[in-house]
């Protein structure tokens, strides 16, 4: 197995769980057997104002649904900070405990970031497994990974985060070795499992690195055909996917799930002559964990690269959630590099929306264009948009071409827009709109007397 000598973690998280489960007692029934369908969790949330939290509680609830498992119930603290050491306050907590014992769920799931010792304090108190919204989603960027280099960014964000939590999960066996012939210094279990996840880690990021090249080798050879990029960026879920099916009839799935789309798909359209290249990328949501964030940054790079992200929205979600996901949308594209990109906002789902509420829309936000990638509304002048990108970024040339250059003429003919030719007793007098690269090579090859 040589240097990529590692621990299944697939196995390791499954040998975890079942220790954890034992532990507190969640696995076994009245009747005695195996509960069957998806996992039951009960929701909990802290807010400073209960109210403000229903949009991030109903966020959960679909987070959840993606993960494959239904919510039995939900219960909201309002507290203006979490309890540092139990998250809840006591009485919130025995009242928790209260429903765990009616309602025996698979999971607690806690619509925060957990710290370690919170995670713990809760499930020795609850005796059941508690999960917090980080693991949540990585658990759905698990289930969705298709490609090898998903699969490889998801599971080094996945160490990452259970890296600092391995600390009890193996309590049990943490000593050192003892008996006969093995009394002195040893490792404990503890050390043994964060020296396989620090050696797992170190192969994955290796891999990474080796496939972010060939990733850099493809976007330089884009980056030299002066062909437009366009990247699609916003929250999960917004119809991202299905705006690039409309556009290029990608194939890219659609299903109506959170972060259903992991991988960066490219793809080539061609409008009025005018050829762009459209990336799909992640969809971002509320608390999107950093390690996320770091393991998809290569991915991420085509909104970071691009000429011009389309930051697609939700017709259909109320205003104040909208603006709400849009500054998220905002702060990662900041967090990434891609802050200072012009943009085009989209509102996508507009067949969800009657007249009234259109004409709102288009009062709120004026340059905002409204479509509908399920109905085709709106998707033509989308594409007359990115057409003008693409005409906004050529090169205009205006060269005389001697009579002996027609392998020159015959170039600007191949890549230019727009040509126009006029016979004068030199030669002949050629204007186009060319892409960047291809400009310079004719400009070059004119003035040299050279082939373009």
């Amino acid at each position: 197995m040589g240097k990529d000598r590692y621990l299944d973690h697939g196995k390791d998280r499954e040998l975890q769980r079942t220790y954890r489960g034992r532990a507190a007692g969640d696995d076994e029934r009245d009747d005695g057997g195996v509960r069957e369908g998806p996992e039951q969790a009960i929701v909990v949330g802290s807010y400073p104002r209960a109210a403000e939290g229903a949009d991030s509680m109903d966020e959960m609830v679909e987070l959840l649904r993606t993960a494959r498992a239904d919510v039995v119930e939900r219960m909201v603290q309002q507290r203006a900070m979490p309890d540092p050491r139990l998250f809840l306050g006591k009485g919130k907590l025995d009242e928790l405990r209260e429903r765990v014992e009616a309602l025996r769920p698979d999971v607690v799931a806690v619509d925060h970031e957990l710290t370690p010792g919170q995670q713990r304090q809760l499930e020795d108190r609850l005796k059941v497994r508690v999960v917090d919204r980080t693991a949540v989603i990585l658990d759905i960027f698990a289930l969705h990974a298709t490609s090898a280099e998903g699969k490889l960014q998801v599971e080094l964000a996945q160490l990452e985060y259970s890296y600092q939590r391995q600390e009890g999960l193996w309590q049990h066996l943490e000593r050192l070795g003892g008996g006969v012939g093995t009394r002195g210094p040893g490792e404990s279990q503890l050390e043994s499992d964060r020296r396989l996840v620090r050696n797992r880690m170190g192969v994955l990021r290796r891999r990474l690195r080796d496939v972010a090249r060939s990733r850099d080798v493809m976007r330089k050879g884009r980056n030299e055909s002066g062909i437009p990029r366009i990247a699609l960026a916003g929250y999960t879920n917004a119809g991202k996917s299905s705006l690039m099916n409309a556009l290029a009839d990608a194939g890219v799935s659609v299903n109506d799930a959170l972060f259903e789309t992991l991988d960066a798909t490219t793809r080539a359209v061609e409008h009025r002559g005018y050829r762009l290249l459209v990336s799909d990328t992640v969809g971002f949501v509320r608390g999107l964990p950093h390690q996320l964030v770091d393991a998809f940054r290569s991915t991420l790079d085509e909104a970071r690269e691009a000429d011009l992200i389309l930051h697609v929205a939700d017709a259909s979600e109320p205003e104040a959630r909208r603006l709400a996901q849009a500054a998220t949308v905002d702060d990662v594209l900041e967090e990434i590099g891609a802050g200072a990109i012009p943009r085009v906002s989209v509102l996508n789902k507009i067949d969800l929306v009657d007249d009234h509420e259109r004409r709102e829309l288009a009062a709120r936000h004026p340059d905002a264009l409204q479509v509908s990638a399920a109905t085709g509304v709106g998707v033509d002048v989308l594409r007359d948009r990115l057409a003008d990108v693409a005409r906004d970024r050529m090169t205009a040339i205006d060269l005389t071409l001697p009579w002996s250059q027609g392998d020159v003429l015959s170039a600007v003919y191949a890549h230019g827009h727009e040509v126009q030719q006029t016979e004068t007793d030199d030669g002949v007098r050629v204007t186009a709109l060319m892409p960047p690269p291809a400009a310079a090579r004719v400009v070059a090859a004119a003035r040299n007397g050279s082939a373009a």
